[in-house]
């Protein structure tokens, strides 16, 4: 059997001849398989690693390993095969010609690896290449098969050779297909089809070899003595293949560990990447949430902020200039109370759409919070910015349907200039919204540019701010003028009205139209009305010492105090700290104040009224709707606005309406006052028509408590000394 030739069953001698029977040890076979199986998974492991290695050297590194061990394993199994061999003539080895063979096997392992680390090759490479590597193996088979020496001739069946090939060939094939499989999907899936791949590789490997040595038939002449053995230098190659072996082992268990640890690394790598996918999207929801306004996805004040500084800072560089709008929709307010928050959020909505489609795309537009929103517009002319703003006014006036009813809305817009207005944002800012209070105050609905005297006024507003804090903390500087009510049946004085005054350091005495708006707009209103409150009970108890223990003080309370539930425990709780009677205490509120949620009002009003505190209505006439409710308040006088008194000698109209005001009060039981009464022809009409009290400077200003004591004697008739001085 020396040499690589081989003989096929065709070409057998004439004479002679003898086919021997020969036999295999089934453990031995056994052994192979696990052998090829281990081998095949060492395979795939490095396969599947050097997916993930970019390094060139550890990529060389990994083939080489993997071709050992894929080699090894076909080798191994190939002469374990051999050693499971028994035939029953002498066999031995040729050591030379097996170490060639297992080159042959390395040459097409590393083909193999070489293929498997291909990124989804064509189906047409993948052929070829299980050709040449299927090739390779049925090479190392049959150069092995060419290194027994023995007496015996070696045919081979050729159906069953030409099948060896083919099944190495097909193994071939289906390994590359199952390398490119087990790669994707999840860790589950990858480890269930690498096992299944090494256990058909292991199959197709040795089904390969014993397909081929089914193919071996030995011929020996007939006179040959015959005992079935095995090789005759077993033990050499025993050591050899336990050697490849033990590599094998070795080369797989490290690849499955350092597979098993990079696993490990992917998975915390994907872990980790998952996290900062996770961590970009909440940094992306944070950065939404930061800079963007969530209801109507403009910017928010932070967001604007940033963009504005960019802005103003190139429009520096450029010289450029540009206008800061702040819009403020009117009575907001009421859409909120009336139709409810749902409907103002879409209000909200709808307004934003119109500014965003009145402005080009490279203007700035954002929602500063409630019902305000800014604009930064890049000017192009002297007039852009006012025709910008009238446009912004005609989009705001389109109606708008909400909750099924149509509304029209108006507003109104302030306006600062860069750089004339300010050169930083805050100063542009500031200014801006100045100019949209100045729009507030001028009827709404109209625009207003920045101007200095607003700066000034807006200065001179602070400052009496911190001063009037300052007054209320301290207690100085505040006091209480007094004005006369005369009782016209009588012609005694039958009540004073409490007019707080502010005697400012630097400004002289300040009448309330100064500073009571800056205490209502500054959240110490209720300080400043439970101050004025206090000091007049304890004037009612300064009175009664000068001999008026009768007399009644009514005192005005704030439009924003009538919504604070706990007006009626401060009122209890200052009469009782002045031990002051409740009955000589009348509490004035304004029409317009009652009207603005006259439900509140009347619970407020009637907790007041049962501490025995008289109430009046002031201002009457004023408002709007006041007759249907009217009715419903626990009042108990009605004081007619000056406004009515003033023409009541010359104009016919307002002698009627205040005829009907004094008819109609009278109807439902409450007294009447009459205010700014100053001259002899409206007294007399007033009293001609039934009204109960008046007062005005006919009978004197407003002066503090000692200098009024002075001008009106206790049980003094008023009504007849200004009859005697005119």
């Amino acid at each position: 059997m020396e040499g690589f030739s081989i003989h096929f069953l065709g070409s057998l001698p004439a004479q002679g001849q003898l086919l021997l029977d020969c036999r295999h040890d089934p453990w031995l076979v056994l052994l192979s398989y696990v052998i090829a199986t281990a081998g095949s998974l060492s395979t795939l492991n490095i396969a599947k690693q050097l997916d993930h290695e970019q390094r060139h050297s550890m990529r060389i590194t990994w083939v080489l390993v993997g071709a050992l061990c894929l080699a090894g394993g076909i080798w191994s199994m190939h002469f374990i095969g051999m050693l499971a061999f028994q035939a029953p003539v002498a066999i031995h080895y040729d050591l030379a010609t097996t170490l060639l063979s297992l080159l042959v096997a390395l040459a097409a392992a590393l083909l193999a690896l070489y293929c498997m680390a291909q990124p989804r090759p064509s189906l047409t490479r993948q052929l070829l290449a299980a050709f040449i590597i299927g090739s390779g193996i049925a090479a190392m088979h049959y150069s092995g098969m060419a290194a027994i020496r023995s007496p015996a001739q070696a045919y081979y069946h050729g159906g069953l050779f030409a099948l060896s090939i083919a099944i190495a060939i097909s193994a071939s094939f289906a390994a590359l297909l199952l390398t490119q499989y087990f790669r994707y999907g999840s860790l589950r899936r990858q480890k269930s089809l690498k096992y299944s791949a090494a256990l058909v590789m292991g199959a197709a490997i040795t089904s390969m070899h014993y397909t081929g040595m089914a193919a071996l038939y030995l011929v020996v002449p007939e006179s040959t003595e015959l005992q079935l053995r095995s090789a005759d230098n077993s033990v050499q190659l025993v050591l050899i293949v336990a050697t490849t072996t033990l590599l094998i082992l070795s080369l797989s268990l490290a690849a499955a560990w350092i597979g098993r640890k990079l696993d490990d690394k992917e998975r915390d790598l994907q872990r980790v990447n998952a996290l900062l996918v996770q961590l970009d999207h909440a940094r992306a929801s944070l950065e939404q949430a930061a800079h963007f306004d969530p209801l109507t996805e403009l910017l928010n004040r932070r967001g604007f902020n940033r963009v504005f500084a960019a802005a103003l800072e190139e429009h520096a560089i450029t010289g450029r200039s540009l206008a800061v709008m702040f819009l403020d929709m009117d009575h907001f307010k009421r859409i909120n109370d009336t139709l409810g928050h749902d409907a103002g959020d879409e209000l909200l909505r709808v307004v934003a759409q119109r500014i965003r489609s009145a402005l080009r795309e490279r203007d700035i537009v954002a929602r500063f919070g409630g019902d305000e929103f800014c604009v930064v517009a890049s000017l192009d002319s002297h007039t852009a910015p006012r025709l910008l703003a009238l446009r912004l006014l005609e989009q705001m006036k389109e109606p708008i349907m909400l909750a099924g009813r149509k509304m029209v809305m108006t507003t109104s817009i302030g306006i600062s200039l860069f750089p004339q207005d300010g050169s930083s944002a805050d100063e542009l800012l500031k200014h801006a919204d100045l100019a949209l209070y100045q729009s507030k105050g001028s009827g709404r609905n109209v625009v207003h540019f920045f101007n200095p005297h607003l700066r000034q006024k807006a200065s001179f507003e602070l400052q009496l701010e911190e001063d009037l804090r300052q007054s209320l903390q301290q207690g100085s500087g505040l006091l209480l003028y007094y004005q006369p009510i005369i009782d016209l049946r009588t012609g005694e004085l039958a009540k004073l009205e409490a007019l707080v005054r502010w005697k400012h350091p630097h400004h002289g005495l300040l009448t309330p139209d100064r500073f009571i708006a800056i205490a209502e707009a500054n959240g110490f209103i209720a300080q400043l009305d439970d101050w004025v409150l206090t000091q007049a009970c304890y004037d009612l108890r300064y009175l009664s010492e000068k001999g008026y223990a009768e007399l009644r003080v009514a005192v005005n309370c704030s439009a924003l105090n009538l919504s604070n539930d706990l007006l009626p425990g401060r009122v209890e709780q200052i009469l009782n700290e002045t031990h002051c009677p409740a009955q000589r205490l009348e509490l004035e509120v304004t029409e317009s104040a009652l009207l603005s949620n006259i439900n509140r009002a009347i619970d407020l009003l009637e907790g007041i009224r049962a501490l025995g505190v008289s109430l009046s209505i002031d201002d009457f006439g004023t408002g709007y709707s006041s007759l249907a409710y009217l009715r419903r308040l626990p009042l108990n006088t009605l004081k007619i606005d000056r406004s009515f008194i003033q023409d009541i000698a010359h104009s016919s109209q307002d002698r009627e309406i205040v005829h009907a005001i004094i008819a109609m009060a009278h109807a439902l039981h409450l007294k009447v006052v009459a205010e700014g009464v100053e001259s002899t022809q409206q007294l007399s009409f007033l009293q001609e028509h039934g009204c109960d009290q008046v007062q005005g400077y006919l009978f004197s200003k407003p002066v503090p408590l000692d200098e009024l004591i002075n001008q009106f004697q206790p049980h003094e008739r008023p009504l007849e000394r200004v009859a005697a001085r005119f």
